[in-house]
């Protein structure tokens, strides 16, 4: 594809990801392509997406200099433009990144002149009982580092709201979407449903709803499979339940999950993408949905998304597996396979996280 305007989401703390930045306008300015950096934490407030997206002049291609982070950061305003969102990986993870910081140029070649595909990728947004609203002393009491606390979401005006099926918001979350607890001494007590049907009822430090993509960050820290980023499903985790069945739920995309706050819980923080976007009280819910928006992130080449896990996780073979003889065949996703594991191959175009 022809760039015609980039948006920059640089992390303001690594002076790597400002030398990148440099690196992207001067680009920029040498193909006549318009550059403009979205500081989400600036301005002494924060803005909705769109109207960050607008104010940056509605860029077709969001690059994101620094780690995972900042590449939700970076994914949150692609999706409501259905912009192409490229991470350049400055982080310690790099599982959502995927060009290093002295290959942005040609990187950038790379997707101007549609040398590239496009990795579709699950997100999810979110019904609720009412808007959600932060309590004033919500900010100090999160103190975030770098700026003020990201405002409620915005309720969409595309869809109808009822009584029976809460309001629609407008939320975009490409890892998860979290219910938990405020008060340290007292865990958040939560009527779980799927697909409209009662699971079980938790009292739990926190209850989250990943895609796949996200089932790698805080899902897996709390103990959720590992899901391949090709698939389409809501993993429901809980975080601590005090209850004899604490494994995580694989849901269909069209299997909603509901999550109604009981009356003997004390109030929840409703957190997307790892962000603080809320608070509910008890007797009220929210519902979680696979949107129907996703995420098109740049990809350069194929990209072994187990070998990443291999070496992110730092897995090592059992020591009774390779005692008594060799270790199993490891290749590099640009070297054919042994003949006999041929049909294993990674397909040359795929691409995962």
């Amino acid at each position: 594809m022809a760039v015609q305007r980039v948006g920059l989401v640089v992390h303001g703390g690594r002076a790597e990801a400002q030398a990148a930045a440099e690196v992207v306008r001067g680009w920029c300015a040498d193909h006549g392509v318009a550059c403009a950096e979205i500081d989400v934490w600036g301005g002494g407030g924060r803005h909705s997406a769109r109207e960050e997206m607008a104010e940056a002049g509605d860029p077709d291609l969001i690059v994101t200099l620094g780690g995972d982070g900042t590449f939700l950061r970076g994914a949150r305003l692609a999706a409501v433009d259905d912009a192409l969102v490229l991470g350049v990986n400055l982080g310690r993870v790099g599982f959502l990144t995927e060009v290093p910081a002295d290959a942005v140029r040609s990187a950038l070649d790379a997707v101007h002149e549609g040398r590239m595909t496009v990795d579709s990728r699950m997100l999810l947004t979110m019904r609720a009982s009412r808007r959600l609203e932060m309590p004033p002393d919500m900010g100090a009491l999160l103190q975030y580092g770098r700026g003020p606390v990201p405002p409620p979401p915005q309720v969409r005006d595309d869809c109808e709201a009822d009584a029976e099926w809460g309001v629609a918001l407008q939320v975009a979350a490409l890892n998860d979407v979290v219910l938990e607890k405020i008060s340290r001494d007292r865990q958040v007590s939560v009527g779980v449903y799927l697909a409209g049907r009662l699971l079980a009822a938790y009292s739990a430090d926190a209850l989250l709803v990943a895609t796949p993509t996200g089932s790698t960050a805080y899902s897996f820290a709390a103990g959720g499979p590992v899901v391949s980023p090709r698939a389409d499903a809501l993993i429901f985790t809980p975080v601590a339940p005090h209850m004899a069945f604490n494994r995580s739920v694989v849901a269909a995309p069209d299997e909603p999950v509901g999550l109604r706050l009981l009356e003997r819980s004390g109030s929840a923080a409703v957190s997307v993408d790892g962000q603080v976007r809320g608070v509910i009280r008890p007797g009220e819910w929210i519902a979680v949905y696979a949107s129907p928006r996703r995420l098109r992130a740049v990809r350069l080449g194929p990209m072994d998304f187990y070998g990443r896990l291999r070496r992110r996780m730092n897995l090592t073979d059992a020591p009774a597996a390779v005692a008594d003889g060799t270790s199993a065949p490891l290749w590099s996703v640009t070297t054919p396979p042994p003949g006999d594991l041929a049909h294993l191959e990674l397909s040359s175009v795929w691409s995962g996280s």
